[in-house]
């Protein structure tokens, strides 16, 4: 075999392989695009489930997100759920009181705009969307301050937006919470 012919059958091989990698590559960019346009399509005709909504021209006069069901309450089982209303260029609570080592449930709305729900140092990230409930739980480890901006601009007040997560120890906060119905920072 000439030096030729090795040359021809090494770029004929190669060509081989990147036609065989390239009909792979458009193989998975057109599944990826299957399924990009099913799941589309699915939400469409079917959104999920548990998607709860309330009324933004409605929250604070009633329903569950009225002002003095605003803040953190202890539940039966010893957890705890937090109800939070943001609205241009505020978070109802301004200051968020909770127990350390305590599972918390949080349903925030908004009844204005779409804000950001960010908690610093912390994973607990969500956007609020006027008209939906948005709902997630969690735990802080110790007691600390957490700043809580909103990260979402809304408007020409938004660098002022924040709001702040208290942690405080269990017994403290039960202890408080047999006193109030509702606490928040200024309880305390």
């Amino acid at each position: 075999m000439t030096a030729q012919s090795e040359h021809d059958e090494g770029l004929e091989i190669a060509a081989r392989i990147e036609r065989r990698w390239a009909w792979i590559a458009t193989a998975l960019i057109a599944l990826l695009v299957a399924v990009t346009i099913y799941t589309g399509l699915h939400w469409a005709m079917m959104p999920p489930s548990r998607v709860e909504t309330a009324d933004p021209r409605t929250l604070h006069v009633s329903g569950e997100f009225i002002e003095s069901n605003l803040g953190a309450a202890a539940e039966a089982d010893g957890s705890v759920t937090v109800r939070i209303v943001a609205q241009q260029y505020s978070f109802t609570p301004q200051c968020i009181l909770v127990p350390a080592g305590t599972p918390i449930t949080v349903r925030a709305t908004s009844a204005d705009v779409v804000h950001g729900f960010l908690v610093d140092h912390t994973n607990i990230n969500t956007m609020l969307v006027p008209g939906y409930v948005s709902t997630f739980r969690t735990s802080f480890a110790e007691p600390g301050d957490h700043p809580m901006p909103c990260h979402e601009f809304c408007g020409t007040g938004h660098q002022g937006m924040w709001a702040e997560v208290k942690v405080v120890d269990r017994d403290t906060f039960f202890k408080q919470a047999t006193n109030a119905r509702r606490l928040s920072c200024v309880n305390q």
